[in-house]
């Protein structure tokens, strides 16, 4: 009941709004200094590995992901440098835009899992509730924005290919 008030109704579609403009410039400003403020991510992956989340026994609670980040995210922490400050923009500006919210939603919930796992709570459990309503709402979230035309037109275009082979077969 309530994720079809979400996703059908134009009260939700102003409401979804809001919270997406809330997020859409928390995730702007994130990025845009990140990006012009010269970022680089190899000092808060160290911290993440010499201070993992751990639980109240002191066992690693993310083990898998403590390993990754040693492994794997700091030794190309130049791939790191980039996608963090560029997908943190991109996120903001779909989110502002409303234009492929659904995607710009799931991605940032994505980076904020990424961040949570590492140990940072900061604003995220909010961030991650409001992006789970949004993620929810789907194209209604988006419904003041870019998306009310872009994904009518990817609807069409990416989809008229399998409609031609079927009338074709």
């Amino acid at each position: 009941m309530v994720v079809n008030w979400l996703r059908e109704n134009k009260v939700a579609a102003g409401i979804l709004t809001i919270l997406r403009l809330y997020l859409g410039y928390s995730w702007i400003t994130a990025g845009f200094h990140k990006l012009t403020g010269g970022f680089d991510a190899s000092g808060y992956l160290k911290g993440a590995i010499a201070n993992p989340v751990q639980g109240t026994d002191g066992s690693l609670v993310y083990g898998w992901y403590v390993s990754f980040l040693k492994h794997f995210a700091l030794p190309n922490v130049d791939i790191f440098n980039t996608i963090v400050p560029l997908g943190e923009f991109l996120i903001g500006l779909g989110l502002i835009l409303g234009c492929l919210t659904t995607a710009a939603i799931f991605f940032g919930l994505v980076m904020n899992f990424a961040f949570f796992l590492a140990g940072t709570v900061s604003h995220i459990p909010t961030d991650l509730f409001i992006g789970a309503i949004i993620l929810f709402a789907g194209y209604n979230a988006g419904h003041f924005g870019l998306d009310r035309w872009v994904i009518p037109f990817i609807r069409r275009t990416a989809f008229k290919e399998n409609k031609t082979l079927k009338q074709n077969a």
